[in-house]
């Protein structure tokens, strides 16, 4: 029987689509086969570079591979991203990255030597938990509200680790909306930045409970905290939306996202998916949520992608409503 132009044209199509298919579900059933490299784009001691020497160690420990955390900070993640997306697309490359690298990026740079709409795949999200508002004592903010009454009176510096950030969100929209004078003053991580709070070179900042929790006792009062609930490491501080801030940005909570090149097969992305979630039940993730404050367990692909497309959009909003300087 004579078989069409047009119909072996759409049989030929169809058996490519399933041959690719077979080939993507091959390669998930075979992986991993080799290391696993996971690029940090922050320094070494934060707490996204404790997310992902964790994942590394369940990693290694499960699957019989080793995975190698390669910390490459700098200009507010390019450097780490890029070093993702130029890798081969083979799932043997993935990343840790922040909020502001994925969606506040976007509207801060002209340009960016990647595609983050195209080259992107989220695989899972990391919950920060309530992230700490802190003020050095000499500064002599005791709360959230005399913190605003003094940023009205006076310049107040803020540190900030990432452009685009929460933090910068949060300075410029409180310098737009209640007439304040943050100034924000910028660093390669997180942990630099504590240790300038702590040698009383900045008033106040905003970072993870573990990292805050580390020059606590060193002049610094918590005076806030991120997010909805109150942190389980800090109950008696009360949260900045208990404390009268409101608006969209009081919703949004920042979190750590484990990242792969858009091109990597489904099933790859689905299997580093679930060994995601089996960090959930080790022993060193129980024993990091408690210590750093986290109430939240790490959650799959699923809900990074929900995230990208119905979180992301709002975290860009909010920036292009800023209209803060691009780079």
């Amino acid at each position: 029987m004579k078989i069409p132009a047009r119909r072996r044209l759409l049989l030929a199509g169809a058996a490519a689509g399933l041959l690719t298919q077979r080939d993507a579900f091959a390669q998930g059933a075979d992986y991993p086969t080799r290391p696993l490299r996971i690029i940090v784009a922050s320094p070494a001691g934060g707490l996204t570079d404790n997310y992902a020497r964790m994942f590394a160690e369940h990693f290694t420990a499960r699957y019989g591979q080793p995975a190698v955390v390669d910390n490459r900070p700098g200009a507010s993640g390019i450097i780490g991203i890029e070093a993702m997306v130029k890798s081969p697309t083979d799932g043997y490359t993935v990343l840790f990255g922040s909020t502001g690298m994925f969606f506040q990026a976007r509207v801060m740079y002209r340009k960016l030597p990647y595609d983050l709409d195209k080259d992107i795949a989220p695989i899972a999200v990391f919950p920060t938990g309530p992230l700490a508002l802190a003020a050095t004592e000499r500064s002599g903010i005791r709360d959230f509200r005399g913190m605003i009454e003094r940023a009205r009176r006076t310049r107040t510096t803020m540190g900030n680790y990432v452009t685009g950030s929460y933090q910068q969100i949060l300075a410029e929209t409180w310098n737009r909306e209640q007439g304040c004078q943050f100034e924000l003053i910028n660093y390669k991580g997180e942990v630099p930045m504590w240790i300038d709070m702590a040698a009383g070179q900045l008033d106040v900042s905003i970072g993870s409970y573990q990292a805050f929790a580390n020059v606590r006792d060193k002049g610094l009062r918590p005076i806030g905290v991120t997010g909805k609930v109150r942190s389980p490491r800090m109950p008696e501080v009360p949260t900045m939306i208990e404390q009268g801030f409101s608006g969209p940005v009081s919703r949004l909570e920042a979190a750590i996202y484990l990242v792969a090149h858009s091109s990597v097969p489904t099933p790859i992305l689905e299997f580093l998916s679930k060994a995601v979630l089996e960090t959930n039940d080790t022993a060193r993730s129980r024993s990091m949520r408690e210590s750093m404050g986290i109430p939240d367990l790490v959650t799959g692909r699923a809900e990074a992608l929900r995230v990208w497309r119905e979180d992301g959009p709002v975290w860009i909003r909010e920036v292009q409503g800023l209209k803060l300087p691009v780079t």
